[in-house]
């Protein structure tokens, strides 16, 4: 597939730029819209454009991993925050947990904002599995 030197140029600066987009609704979602599922998606289009731009094979060396492990470890993370109020406090499943002192930036720290990593995690390791194995497939 040919490209143009336009539309690479602006790949390679778009990645980093959606990517921490991505980390920006990530984290205001348990305050505002937002959250794990969107910003997964999101970093999963920037990975795309850089793959349409560049080739399916720099875009995996830039990953380093398959994202195929992202979803054993999103899922894992999940669980777990949800598992926490259960062993911690003998709560039920699934139940809130918050720090009491403010972290700049972030706010209060809580169980649903690792919940919301494990599902960015998830969402971006399956989506991006799809489609690369659709694009090697072609």
């Amino acid at each position: 597939m040919r490209t143009t030197i336009i539309l690479r140029t602006a790949s390679n600066y778009l990645l980093p730029v959606l990517l921490l987009f991505s980390v920006f609704i990530l984290l205001r979602g348990h305050y505002l819209p937002g959250g794990g599922f969107v910003g997964g998606l999101i970093a999963s289009i920037a990975f795309i454009l850089h793959s349409f731009a560049n080739g399916l094979k720099k875009t995996k060396e830039l990953l380093v991993l398959h994202p195929g492990y992202f979803i054993p470890v999103g899922l894992a993370i999940a669980f777990l925050s949800g598992l926490a109020p259960v062993a911690l406090f003998d709560l039920p499943f699934m139940t809130g947990l918050w720090s009491h002192e403010p972290v700049a930036i972030l706010g209060s720290i809580g169980s649903a904002l690792f919940f919301d990593i494990g599902v960015y995690l998830v969402v971006n390791g399956v989506t991006l599995t799809i489609i690369f194995t659709i694009s090697e497939s072609a």
